[in-house]
């Protein structure tokens, strides 16, 4: 029997770890940002063409290589990083493996060229498919300039399930967003398509912060520190009113690494437990510094999996940092007791006021209610109340809302939805705020009013929309909304669409935006939180919540307006309101679930409820 195990080409081998760490162009950019980062650059220029499609270009103005290194870097597990297996636990750098290189080699084609502060003359190397085409001397400035061209030329089944342009470049955006905060202190710019996408200079972590994300972000973070023997914790969270349902900026770094991490964020959000909305999250920044030693950051190929050996220790630390500052910088006003032009009010004096006495009560002692003072009725007076309620009869102008006989075991909302009101009760009972209560033929009928109003709402929009009668409400005085990078290029993929829906915006230049016009059901609404979650469900890759189908552009818009503009839970709700409701919403194609798929009514059948009696 032949042997079968044999060891694979070096082509293979490079292409099966490019499988694991070149996953899509935004980790083309990381990997090269990273090596940047490492080489000591302190500008940093990255360049995409069609969301690194066609080209990724990496400019830095670190120390460079050798012609020696420069061939050797491509090579895999070779690095200038670690030295031995016990360095893994002491790393200083972002990279350490020796894979990027080789792996992004594999699969597209690179040309380098680098020179050192110290050499004349720089190198120029070009691969494709993972082989060394051309090695030449050339004049370069100091540092590294990788350009990477037709990303999966030779892995077609790879770039045929790339996502379309705008997703792929957000992905970019989002893993520059991850590298740039954590390093203040280098200037970095993006470009795509030869438009500069960001621009960022140096200085602290705080204006870091307020440069990608837009200034906006400076009235809602608190600081958070907190120095132990274990840790060091340092960073922002947001103040309680600016919790948002999707979008939320939150961030770990440990080390100076972006990290997932679950466990830590559930920290972050029980210190504001009873303070925002369920469901809703706050944005946090929150950099985390311990000894390399005491975490593994080897357990995932995209290095954003971080185990801690005092995971325990640093959620304890980490939740009273946060609970500290909530705390030391709420927005409670304290008590003044300043004085100084404050109307003078006069002190009591109980030597100068009579002593008021004490109140005098009259008692009628021979009141008795049982007494002559009222006619005693009769037996006979008693039962006259009660004529015409004997079984079988009713009173005039009562109709009876329960027939005989027509109790259901399933609900109406299954067989025949639109004929579940009939013979429906003209009066309505509105439950905690939340539900709508009335009897229909087949039972009690349970309608929740928020999801009821969304998709009597998003058919609206729709409809309007269909027949190009969508309306437009100019507001008084525009109103500016700052949009992060990402957000602005979303913007610019649904514009067309915002404008059918009956939005006017236009740019006013640097990621501000002035809102002139609203559909008119948001004329009361806060127009900025709609436009943001219309953005944050595209930029976060949905399209509507979780029904089975995704949703269009237009009925995802729809869907976010109706949700912003729609009766909230809690708000009392008159007879007349209910009633309307209730009607509108029977007129609509599907009364049973919202466009997201959320249930809106339920019927509580006649029988069962006679069960329970």
């Amino acid at each position: 029997m032949s042997d079968v195990i044999q060891l694979l080409p070096d082509s293979v081998a490079n292409q099966i770890a490019a499988g694991e760490v070149i996953q899509r162009p935004a980790s083309v950019v990381k990997e090269l940002v990273e090596n940047s980062i490492d080489a000591g650059a302190t500008m940093v220029e990255v360049r995409v063409v069609d969301a690194g499609r066609t080209s990724i270009q990496v400019i830095d103005n670190g120390r460079g290589m050798s012609e020696t290194d420069a061939r050797l870097s491509f090579e895999r597990h070779s690095t200038s990083k670690i030295r031995k297996a016990g360095d893994l636990f002491a790393l200083h750098t972002m990279g350490f493996r020796g894979e990027a290189l080789a792996s992004i080699a594999a699969v597209a084609q690179v040309e380098l060229r680098t020179r050192m502060a110290d050499d004349e003359i720089g190198t120029r190397l070009c691969l494709s498919g993972g082989k060394i085409v051309r090695q030449e001397a050339t004049a370069c400035p100091v540092g590294c300039n990788f350009s990477v061209d037709n990303l999966f030329f030779n892995v077609p089944a790879r770039r045929k399930f790339l996502k379309s342009n705008t997703t792929e470049l957000n992905n970019i955006i989002a893993a520059f967003e991850r590298i740039v905060l954590v390093y203040p202190g280098i200037s970095f710019s993006l470009h795509s398509n030869d438009a500069e996408l960001m621009n960022l200079k140096t200085g602290n972590e705080f204006k870091r912060i307020t440069d990608v994300f837009g200034r906006r972000l400076k009235e809602d973070l608190l600081p958070v520190s907190a120095a132990t023997s274990v840790c060091r914790i340092s960073g922002f969270v947001g103040k309680p009113q600016s919790s948002r349902k999707k979008g939320a900026l939150q961030f770990f770094f440990a080390n100076g690494r972006y990290m997932r991490h679950p466990y830590f964020n559930k920290a972050v959000q029980n210190a504001y437990e009873r303070l925002v909305p369920v469901g809703e999250q706050v944005p946090y920044f929150i950099y985390i510094e311990v000894d390399p030693a005491d975490i593994d950051v080897n357990i995932h190929p995209t290095k954003t999996e971080i185990k801690f050996e005092n995971e325990q220790v640093i959620w304890q630390i980490m939740s009273a940092a946060v609970k500290e500052a909530i705390g030391k910088f709420n927005d409670v006003p304290s008590i003044d007791f300043n004085t100084q032009g404050k109307p003078d009010i006069p002190v009591f004096d109980a030597s100068q006021s009579p002593t008021p006495g004490m109140p005098h009560v009259s008692i009628d002692t021979a009141y008795n209610p049982f007494g002559g003072r009222r006619a005693a009725r009769t037996p006979k007076e008693w039962e006259r109340l009660y004529e015409g309620s004997a079984a079988g009869s009713q009173p005039d102008g009562e109709r009876e809302l329960f027939a005989p006989g027509t109790s259901h075991t399933d609900g109406a909302t299954d067989n025949n939805p639109h004929g579940a009101i009939e013979d429906k009760s003209p009066a309505h009972y509105q439950y905690k705020g939340r539900y709508i209560m009335t009897a229909v033929k087949s039972g009690l009928m349970v309608i929740d009013q928020h999801r009821a109003h969304i998709r009597i709402l998003f058919d609206d929009y729709l409809r309007q929309t269909a027949e190009h009668s969508a309306v437009t409400q100019r507001v008084l005085f525009p109103e500016i909304i700052q949009l992060s990078t990402t957000e602005a290029v979303v913007f610019e993929q649904i514009q067309t669409s915002l404008a059918h829906m009956g939005f006017d915006i236009t740019s006013l230049g640097g990621g501000s935006y002035a809102v002139n016009g609203v559909p008119t059901t948001l004329v009361n609404g806060n127009i900025t939180h709609a436009l943001h979650e219309i953005l944050a469900d595209f930029a976060g890759g949905e399209s509507g919540g979780k029904s089975t189908e995704p949703l269009s552009t237009l009925n995802s818009i729809a869907l976010n307006i109706a949700r912003s503009s729609a009766i909230p839970y809690g708000q009392v709700l008159s007879n007349d309101d209910m009633e309307n409701i209730v009607n509108n919403l029977f007129a609509c194609e599907n009364v049973n679930y919202t466009p997201d798929g959320k249930t809106i009514l339920c019927i509580l059948p006649q029988g069962e409820i006679e069960k329970n009696f």
